[in-house]
């Protein structure tokens, strides 16, 4: 008789142990342009972290950040600049790389 093999879900947050896979999950996230994909993914980030830091450097509950980064949350631009300030993340703006228009 065989065993059947137990299967556990796939949590994203135990693998961003290092600045660098933090920024190269964030920079993925920021690549979707998914304003719904990006807000999830901070929460990822945030629980990789400890959702209760994040409490305590933001002054939100761990209750509202739990909601705002649900895959259904709607956090505020505050709010998300809020805990990317928690999480070292900064936003930086630069103009697109000049492409040659076809001939």
């Amino acid at each position: 008789m065989k065993m059947a093999e137990k299967l556990t879900t796939f949590d994203p947050a135990e693998g961003l142990t290092s600045h660098e896979s933090v920024a190269a999950f964030m920079a993925e996230a920021f690549a979707s342009e998914d304003a719904g994909y990006i807000s999830h993914a901070l929460g990822v980030v945030a629980r990789a972290k400890g959702m209760t830091q994040i409490a305590n450097e933001t002054g939100l509950s761990r209750e509202q950040l739990y909601r705002s980064f649900s895959a259904s949350g709607n956090p505020t631009l505050k709010t998300t600049l809020m805990v990317m300030k928690a999480l070292g993340i900064e936003l930086t703006a630069r103009s697109p790389a000049h492409r040659s228009e076809p001939t």
